[in-house]
């Protein structure tokens, strides 16, 4: 993996980059829509490569491994054959999934032994076989193994997860060097810089994911909870630290705002399930404010879902016919309201790319901020 760092903007820490991988290049800042299962919900590959057109999907470790399970993504020569995707993919390690099963997980040096959501049966993930099954699964970026804390969460905790996860991390990292790429491209690994809402435990792992000498950096145990000032302190503790020509992904982030602030502080990756879970429930982003579609307000509205829209849902269909689709439960409206939000969030981080080329990001932030926080 190639990361070239074009520019940086002069009033903020707001970056543009390029990631260059065997599929192909990620121009940074970016925003990666979930693709848990092997499908972004509701949006057919279709239309997620010619309408959202994204560099790069998410998939989730946790999820493949239980199903449809590693030896049929072998067998189909990698999640990228599996569901016929030929751009880059990244895999988060299960570490998030594992910590909101709560309950039905059990953390120990070893690993964590977890009960599957779907059929009750036992299963246990180590930072080894982690390893192994990202290897199978095929991604282009594969993340470490951590612990996820929650919010709040105890000093003496955070501290003891943190230091775990570095001890996992080291683990990974000897291990991915026994296990050979799977197949006939390329593969890079992400630590995780945790700590909870520390800033102290943030420096002090931020510097340990750093000395690693990965070729990118991942932010994790943000967006469980906390306010979103705790958030933007954190990430500016950590981008502090973390090298300058490594890409920084700053994991399940977020609202527009929240994704727009972060860029502000020096991170080029995103990935949340906000656009196209909010989307399923009938909220749409645009760049003047938020849309709750089924108000009455829209029901005799025929003008055109976003004028600003980038997709040809925005100009096809009216906000009174979306109203409609929702109201009568039709599944096409949460189809429409998807490609909608995700063409959204692709918009916004290359409009961000954009303005930090052209050298005035911060003022154009500084607008869309006050223009996205309403309710229309």
């Amino acid at each position: 993996m190639e990361f070239t760092l074009h520019k940086t903007d002069v009033q903020s820490k707001a970056r543009a980059g390029t990631i260059k991988t065997d599929h192909g290049a990620i121009e940074t800042p970016i925003f990666m829509p979930v693709g848990t299962v092997a499908s972004v919900k509701g949006v057919h590959q279709k239309e997620l490569r010619e309408e959202i057109n994204p560099d790069i999907i998410l998939g989730n470790t946790y999820h493949l491994f239980l199903r449809p399970k590693t030896e049929i993504l072998q067998k189909a020569g990698g999640l990228h054959k599996f569901m016929g995707w030929d751009r880059n993919i990244l895999t988060d390690s299960g570490g998030y999934q594992v910590y909101s099963l709560s309950g039905n997980r059990k953390i120990k040096e070893e690993g964590v032994k977890f009960k599957s959501h779907i059929d009750g049966s036992m299963h246990m993930f180590t930072p080894e076989n982690v390893m192994e099954i990202q290897r199978v699964i095929g991604a282009d970026i594969i993340m470490a193994f951590d612990e996820c804390t929650p919010y709040p969460c105890d000093y003496n905790y955070a501290k003891r997860s943190m230091h775990m996860t570095h001890r996992w991390l080291d683990r990974c990292i000897n291990h991915l060097e026994k296990t050979p790429f799977a197949y006939d491209y390329s593969q890079s690994f992400f630590p995780i810089v945790q700590g909870s809402t520390y800033k102290d435990l943030r420096r002090q792992s931020a510097e340990y994911i750093a000395n690693a000498g990965a070729e990118g950096n991942a932010i994790g145990g943000l967006s469980v909870g906390e306010p979103a000032e705790e958030m933007y302190g954190m990430t500016e503790v950590v981008c502090e630290i973390l090298p300058e020509d490594k890409p920084r992904y700053l994991m399940g982030v977020g609202t527009p705002i929240n994704i727009l602030e972060n860029i502000a502080l020096g991170i080029d990756m995103f990935d949340c399930v906000m656009p196209t879970r909010n989307a399923r429930n009938g909220m749409l982003f645009t760049a003047h404010g938020t849309i709750n579609i089924k108000n009455k307000k829209w029901e005799d509205d025929f003008s055109s879902i976003d004028e600003m829209g980038t997709t040809f849902v925005d100009k096809e269909y009216s906000k009174a016919y979306l109203r409609h689709l929702f109201v009568a439960n039709e599944y096409l409206g949460k189809q429409i309201a998807t490609i909608h939000n995700l063409g959204f969030y692709l918009w916004l981080v290359r409009e961000a790319r954009k303005h930090i080329l052209e050298g005035d990001f911060y003022s154009w932030k500084n607008t869309m901020v006050k223009q996205m926080d309403k309710r229309l």
